[in-house]
């Protein structure tokens, strides 16, 4: 859980710039009927989906169900949990510390962690964003952890879950994902602020951006129009898994709206939330990170669809799976964000952005009879 969905934008070979963006008009019309399918095959009782290009809103709507037992309809205020789509979040704010002097990117993060296990603080700040520290991933413990997913846990119990486990790799050698590394990301955050992570996220991004729906995604407290989730089991949903949401923490902890994350979206890769040198390294893999299977930067990801630059990162925890992607070239922003532990977001994602480009969608395979 927690984990990054790779968003499948490639196979399209059509050269950016050389195929004309549709009419708006035509857009909405491909997209609305492609997410009534996504709905109407079961692909989760509810997804809140955003197409923005340019100034053009393209498609911001809800479809299905965000409460099947209470018969809520999903609508683009519904609010999700968006797992590790947090990490771009965490990241921002780690970058924004940087460039104030309040944290090193290659320093050790033992110098503002003094309690962590000896052999995990020579690790670096550019090693947790990148996952390169290779510091064990808590979410990897498979029945270890699922046992106590019902737990709150504080930052520091987190940590202890894999504190007496070998690395996974020497420190800056390899890639692998690691939600442990934005765990502790987000204590480094806590330690330089004097506030909590939660705290952070509203004075540092929601007030400021407008992002009046997102927010640390807590199981107590009263969220407004909050979406359940949902797994399938046997072809009928059911109630996803109970997650203590003090476990997330910085690696996947918030939850949020399409329509804020259509302006998170615009301020992060418009220059509005961090300087342009550390947007570069947030979208540019460097270093060990090029060993991985993905052009991994700063908690974004670099992909391409139909010869254009894309910027994406997907979020999976229980009962939610979340796809979130910018195309530059195009100012184009596309969010789906799904109340189904099993959703295929990412392909959803794919269409409505070919869509949005004007790339021919593949026909729909014949039925069988």
């Amino acid at each position: 859980m927690y984990r990054l969905l790779t968003v499948l934008l490639f196979g399209a070979t059509t050269a950016a710039g050389a195929q004309p963006l549709p009419a708006p008009a035509a857009v909405r019309r491909i997209a609305d009927s492609l997410t009534r399918a996504f709905v109407a095959e079961r692909g989760a009782p509810g997804v809140a989906v955003a197409v923005v290009r340019g100034k053009d809103t393209l498609l911001l709507q809800g479809y299905g169900m965000a409460d099947i037992e209470n018969e809520a309809p999903a609508t683009a205020r519904s609010v999700f949990r968006i797992g590790s789509v947090t990490k771009q979040f965490a990241a921002a704010a780690v970058m924004q510390l940087v460039e104030q002097g309040k944290l090193r990117l290659d320093g050790p993060i033992g110098e503002h962690l003094p309690q962590l296990p000896e052999t995990w603080k020579p690790v670096t700040v550019r090693q947790l964003l990148n996952h390169t520290s290779g510091i064990p991933s808590y979410t990897s413990l498979g029945p270890v952890w699922a046992a106590r997913w019902g737990e709150e846990m504080v930052p520091d119990t987190i940590v202890a879950l894999t504190s007496g486990k070998p690395f996974d790799f020497a420190p800056g050698t390899n890639w692998s994902y690691n939600n442990t590394g934005y765990v502790l990301l987000g204590m480094l955050i806590e330690k330089a602020t004097g506030r909590s992570w939660g705290d952070d996220v509203i004075e540092r991004f929601a007030r400021p951006l407008g992002l009046s729906d997102t927010r640390n995604c807590m199981n107590e407290p009263v969220i407004p129009r909050r979406a359940d989730g949902y797994e399938n089991k046997d072809g009928a949903w059911v109630n996803t898994k109970y997650l203590a949401m003090s476990q997330p923490f910085a690696a996947g902890a918030l939850c949020s709206t399409v329509g804020d994350l259509v302006r998170w979206n615009r301020a992060l890769h418009t220059g509005k939330v961090v300087s342009a040198e550390s947007y570069r390294m947030m979208t540019t893999a460097e270093g060990a990170a090029l060993r991985g299977a993905r052009q991994y930067g700063f908690g974004l990801q670099v992909d391409s669809v139909a010869g254009r630059k894309a910027i994406s990162h997907g979020g999976g925890i229980h009962g939610f799976i979340t796809a979130n992607t910018w195309v530059p070239s195009a100012e184009l922003s596309v969010t789906v964000l799904s109340n189904s532990g099993t959703a295929k977001s990412g392909e959803l994602l794919r269409k409505l952005t070919h869509a949005a480009l004007g790339v021919p969608l593949a026909p729909p395979k014949a039925l069988v009879p």
